[in-house]
């Protein structure tokens, strides 16, 4: 897995990227109450704003870590937020994105170095 300043997890599958927040991130949101995702098939640029997440605590933006198209989003988030609380790492992922330039990943933090990140 890759890590990114922004809190975003990133996990290969194949020629796929999943992308996901830290567990750090849901802890810090604190519940989440409403979550848009962004559309199957839509292309995307690093940097780029591709999700919103909403918590009774704040607003955020899950910006793309890499550029690519999304092939898959989770659906069952839109109806049941609280996932990211409950499984952030895992179940609660935001989207898959087919990289048109993996080379990306190689500017992430492993998970040693994102912890002493987070400190």
């Amino acid at each position: 897995m890759k890590f990114t300043e922004e809190h975003e997890w990133l996990r290969v599958e194949g020629d796929l990227v999943v992308v996901g927040i830290t567990e750090h991130a849901s802890e810090q949101l604190g519940d989440v109450v409403f979550i848009e995702l962004p559309e199957a098939g839509t292309e995307v640029t690093k940097d780029e704003e591709v999700c919103v997440i909403e918590s009774v605590k704040a607003a955020s933006d899950i910006l793309a870590p890499i550029d690519g198209e999304i092939v898959e989003v989770n659906e069952p988030l839109v109806d049941e937020p609280g996932k990211v609380n409950d499984d952030p790492m895992e179940g609660a992922w935001f989207f898959k994105i087919k990289p048109s330039d993996a080379s990306q990943m190689d500017d992430y933090m492993d998970e040693n170095a994102y912890k002493d990140f987070i400190g």
